[in-house]
């Protein structure tokens, strides 16, 4: 088996990376899942990869992938240097990746690309508490601090502004796909949204103050409770996903790692 770690003597990898299409992001995603959250299972086989590939936890878009798509977009990931075969080491060949160099990501980045690459767009919380289950992620603070570093890299893409419940995704898009998904977005900066308020129609002229303020700010506070309580029932949901996707991936290793003792008993 071979350690999921990144390449040793290479403390500044030069990335190498391209855009990828959605496939080859899928098998990506799926070869570091798996080397980070079934070691024991890793190097993988071409199956296993299919599998992983189609699985419905953890996946967006759900996949139906064959054998022979995942075998062609293995040999894409092995020209540019992104995966690689193991030859000879069973009764058949099973593959790796190389993205800590091909990305040029230390550990806890490429488990954030992981959970990119086979989810796409999700806020900043979601990301946190599903990259989280491969590497810890503490808070929202170190968060921030990763993405800015995968930013600086042009491997995360903001999708909308700045603040709670931020929408990021991957830059291994091709140009095309990467600019319908910003456009299902909106305005990336504040000053989009400046610029929607300046077409507003003008408010009316000053006249008399109403007689009665008082239902104004009830209802002024009433809009500011709802909007507490949607954010509320927002990060619950997004909590209750991690939880599930954390079940899902232990009964996935638990599975993996019997079939894995089934193979070595011959069965």
């Amino acid at each position: 088996m071979l350690e999921e770690t990144a390449s040793p003597g290479s403390h500044e990898p030069q990335p190498r990376w391209q855009p990828l299409s959605r496939i080859d992001r899928r098998v990506a995603g799926v070869l570091i899942e798996k080397a980070k959250t079934t070691p024991s299972a890793y190097p993988m086989t071409l199956n296993a990869i299919t599998t992983g590939c189609n699985q419905k936890s953890n996946r967006f878009p759900s996949m139906e992938l064959t054998a022979d798509d995942v075998e062609e977009s293995l040999e894409r990931l092995r020209r540019v240097g992104a995966a690689g075969v193991i030859e000879g080491s069973g009764r058949v060949d099973k593959f790796r990746h190389y993205l800590y160099d091909w990305l040029g990501v230390d550990k806890v980045e490429l488990s954030v690309m992981a959970e990119l690459l086979l989810r796409g767009p999700q806020t900043v919380g979601e990301l946190r508490g599903r990259a989280s289950r491969m590497d810890p992620i503490p808070d929202l603070s170190a968060m921030q601090a990763i993405l800015e570093s995968l930013k600086g890299k042009g491997l995360v893409v903001a999708l909308t502004p700045e603040g709670r419940g931020q929408v990021v995704t991957h830059g291994l898009y091709p140009a095309e796909e990467l600019a319908r998904i910003r456009a299902q977005h909106g305005p990336v900066t504040a000053a989009g949204f400046d610029a929607a308020a300046d077409r507003q129609p003008p408010p009316p002229a000053a006249g008399p103050p109403p007689a009665r303020r008082e239902p104004a700010v009830s209802d002024r506070q009433a809009a500011e409770g709802l909007g507490q309580l949607v954010e509320e029932l927002r990060r619950e949901v997004a909590q209750l996903r991690t939880d599930l996707d954390g079940l899902a991936a232990a009964h996935e290793k638990t599975e993996e790692e019997l079939r894995r003792l089934r193979e070595d008993l011959g069965a």
